[in-house]
């Protein structure tokens, strides 16, 4: 829980406390860039963000456990140019406030959901191999077709178990949740593998 006073870790400080709970073992990174198109007074342009989180992961010598995910698809394409590497991870959302497949192709680095068949054909033609949309908005039909074009597929935020075990019956290549102890309960039902678990000591 968070409290008054308290202080967002630096990435630089994650990386150093995930190898210190478990030695730096298996545990991979999924880290989202926060960018926004339409407000680029707050924060500095996709190439710089880019280059020091690069500097960031290399420093840890985590680069092969890291994976870059965005809404803010330039970002993506900065890191296929200097890290080709290191994975990214399309992230969509369609409808309301937050929908980032807009007209204008500002979140999307220019592609339009109107020149292509499905989301998923955008996350191909941008180069994309994950496709991670919001889990209100995949229909199986959807999976199947990004599936066929060879994409994984990763909703988010997957908080209802039972929305969980449907993605999973479905095919899913993995979920996205707050609440992974219970994720892991599903999975562990299904006979899935699961990863080890890292200790880490009561504060």
């Amino acid at each position: 829980m968070p409290s008054d006073g308290e202080q967002l870790p630096t990435l630089t400080a994650v990386f150093a406390r995930v190898a210190q709970l478990n030695g730096g073992g298996g545990v991979r990174f999924s880290i989202e860039t926060k960018l926004a198109p339409n407000k680029p007074e707050e924060t500095v342009d996709p190439e710089t963000f880019v280059r020091a989180l690069l500097a960031v992961i290399r420093d840890a010598g985590v680069a092969t456990r890291a994976q870059i995910q965005s809404f803010d698809w330039r970002t993506l394409a900065v890191v296929q140019r200097l890290a080709s590497g290191i994975p990214t991870v399309y992230l969509t959302t369609e409808g309301g406030n937050a929908d980032n497949l807009t007209p204008d192709g500002a979140w999307t680095n220019g592609l339009l959901l109107k020149d292509h068949r499905s989301v998923g054909h955008m996350v191909k033609a941008a180069g994309g191999a994950v496709w991670s949309p919001n889990h209100r908005n995949l229909t199986q039909g959807d999976l199947n077709t990004a599936r066929q074009l060879g994409l994984k597929v990763v909703p988010w935020t997957v908080n209802d178990m039972a929305d969980a075990d449907r993605l999973i019956a479905w095919g899913v290549d993995g979920l996205i949740t707050d609440d992974p102890d219970r994720l892991r309960e599903v999975m562990q039902r299904r006979g899935l593998p699961l990863p080890p678990p890292v200790a880490v000591p009561a504060r």
